[in-house]
C-alpha cells in the first residue's frame, strides 16, 4: 500500500518527468539549461499551488553538490536561518548551501535581509518559491540578485497525462483493477485549476472510497469523479494578485467592446462573491472609458449596481450583467479621464497662475475695493447665454485640456462649441 499521499509518491524524480512548464523547462530552454549545468543562481519560483515548483527544487538539490536546507516561511524564523549560517564554515557545508524557501512572502524585510551578505559571496544559493507576485512582496535588493521563474497554471492536457501516469502506478498496486472512465478524467482534469497536486487527490479518494463491483473492478465513472474532485476552486484572492489581474482583464474587455470576454471576467468575480470590486469598477469604466460619448451610462451602471447591493447575491448577477453588457457595446471616450489628468499634470508641474480678478468672489463687503469681480460679464445675459471672455490664469490662457472624442454625442459638442464661439 502506498503510506504517502498519491501528490508526493507521484513527484518526478528527473527533470523530464514534470509535467508542463515547457516555456522554462522544456529543451533547451533556461531553467532547464541552468540544471544541466549544475552551475546554479539565486531563483525565485512564482506560480499557483500545485504547477511543479516544489518538485523542481527538490531535483535541484539531488543533483547539487551543496548541502540542501529547506525552510518554509510560513513557520520558519530568524533564528532558523541563523541556525543555517552558523553550518557556513563547517566540513558540511564545505561545498556551498542551497536553501529553498518555500512561500518566501511571508518573511519578513528584516528576515529576508538577513540572507543577503551570505548571497552575495555564493555561500548560500537561494531557491525561493512563492504563490504571490515578488514584484509585490520579496525585498528588491533579493529580487536584484535572483532570477525570476514564472510557473504557469497546467493546461488541462497536462493535468490528464499527470493522473494517467498516476493511474499507471496505481493500477501497480491495484493488480489492474481500476477502470477510469474517459469523461471522469477529463472532469477530474477540468475542475483541479490547474493544479496538478489537487487532481492527485482527487484520483486518489476515487479509488480508495470506491468499492470493487462484482467483476472485482473499482469502476469510477463521472458521479463518482463529481463527488470526489467536488467544485472548481477559483484561483482568486481579494488581496492579492489574482484580483487585480482579473479586474484588469475585465476593464479591458469592456473597454475594447468585447461583450463576451467582458461577461466571463464578471462570472469569475461573482463566484468570488466580490460584489464591492465588482461595482466600483463599472462606475470607473462608465466614466473613464464610455464618458462622454454616452453620457447616460453611469446612470444606468449606478442604479444596476444599487439594485445589485439591495438584491445580494445570487440575484446581483443580473443587474451586473446588464450593466457590463451596456458598457461593454456602448460607444467609447475617454476624452474626460484625458482632460482632468492634463489639468492636474498643470498643477503639479508649472506655475499656473494666479485665478484672474473678474472671476474672483466679490459677495463680501470691501471685494470691490479689492477688485475683485470686476468686468466680469454674465453669460446669461448674452446671445445664447455665452460671452467670450478669460476664464483660465494668464499663465496657462492658451491651454487645451478637453478634445472632443469622435462619437456622436461629442461630435455634437463640438459642433455647439464652434456654433457658440462663430456667433
Amino acid at each position: 500500500m502506498i503510506n504517502k499521499p498519491l501528490a508526493d509518491e507521484m513527484r518526478p524524480e528527473d527533470i523530464s518527468q514534470v509535467v508542463g512548464q515547457k516555456h522554462i523547462l522544456g529543451d533547451g530552454k533556461i531553467l532547464n539549461r541552468i540544471i544541466k549545468s549544475k552551475k546554479l543562481t539565486n531563483m525565485i519560483f512564482y506560480g499557483p499551488p500545485g504547477v511543479g515548483k516544489t518538485t523542481v527544487a527538490n531535483i535541484i538539490a539531488r543533483i547539487t553538490n551543496k548541502t540542501f536546507y529547506k525552510l518554509n516561511a510560513t513557520n520558519a524564523s530568524l533564528s532558523d536561518i541563523k541556525d543555517i549560517i552558523k553550518d557556513l564554515n563547517s566540513l558540511m557545508t564545505i561545498n556551498g548551501v542551497v536553501l529553498y524557501l518555500d512561500e518566501i512572502q511571508n518573511f519578513n524585510k528584516k528576515q529576508q535581509q538577513s540572507l543577503l551578505e551570505f548571497m552575495e559571496n555564493g555561500s548560500i544559493t537561494l531557491i525561493a518559491s512563492t504563490t504571490e507576485n515578488p514584484y509585490h512582496y520579496i525585498y528588491k535588493a533579493i529580487l536584484s540578485r535572483s532570477t525570476i521563474f514564472e510557473f504557469k497554471p497546467l493546461l488541462k492536457e497536462d493535468i490528464k497525462e499527470g493522473i494517467t501516469n498516476a493511474l499507471y502506478k496505481l493500477q501497480g498496486e491495484f493488480e489492474g483493477s481500476i477502470v477510469l472512465e474517459e469523461d471522469a478524467l477529463d472532469y477530474i482534469s477540468e475542475v483541479s485549476g490547474g493544479d496538478l497536486r489537487k487532481a492527485l487527490n482527487a484520483l486518489e479518494l476515487c479509488v480508495y472510497s470506491t468499492n470493487k463491483n462484482l467483476e472485482g473492478k473499482i469502476h469510477i465513472d463521472l458521479n463518482i469523479a463529481v463527488e470526489c474532485a467536488q467544485k472548481k476552486v477559483l484561483n482568486y484572492d481579494k488581496f492579492g494578485d489574482s484580483h487585480y489581474d482579473i479586474l484588469s482583464a475585465f476593464q479591458k474587455s469592456i473597454r475594447g467592446s468585447d461583450p463576451e470576454a467582458a461577461i466571463h471576467y464578471l462570472a469569475r468575480l461573482v463566484e468570488a462573491g466580490d460584489l464591492a470590486s465588482i461595482t466600483r469598477r463599472l462606475l470607473v469604466i462608465a466614466a473613464e472609458d464610455i464618458g462622454l460619448a454616452y453620457p447616460n451610462a453611469i446612470a444606468i451602471v449606478k442604479a444596476c449596481t444599487d439594485a445589485a447591493f439591495q438584491l445580494g447575491f445570487p440575484e446581483a448577477r443580473i443587474p451586473l450583467a446588464e450593466a457590463v453588457l451596456l458598457l461593454a457595446t456602448s460607444p467609447k471616450s475617454n476624452s474626460a479621464v484625458m482632460a482632468i489628468d492634463k489639468a492636474l499634470s498643470d498643477i503639479k508641474s508649472r506655475d499656473v497662475g494666479d485665478i484672474p480678478q473678474h472671476l474672483k468672489d466679490a459677495h463680501y463687503s470691501g471685494a470691490e475695493a479689492l477688485g475683485r469681480g470686476k468686468e466680469y460679464k454674465y453669460p446669461h445675459d448674452y446671445k445664447n447665454h455665452y460671452v467670450k471672455q478669460q476664464y483660465l490664469p494668464n499663465n496657462i490662457k492658451e491651454a487645451v485640456y478637453y478634445t472632443p472624442g469622435t462619437n456622436k454625442m461629442e461630435e455634437k459638442i463640438a459642433q455647439y462649441m464652434r456654433y457658440l464661439r462663430e456667433e
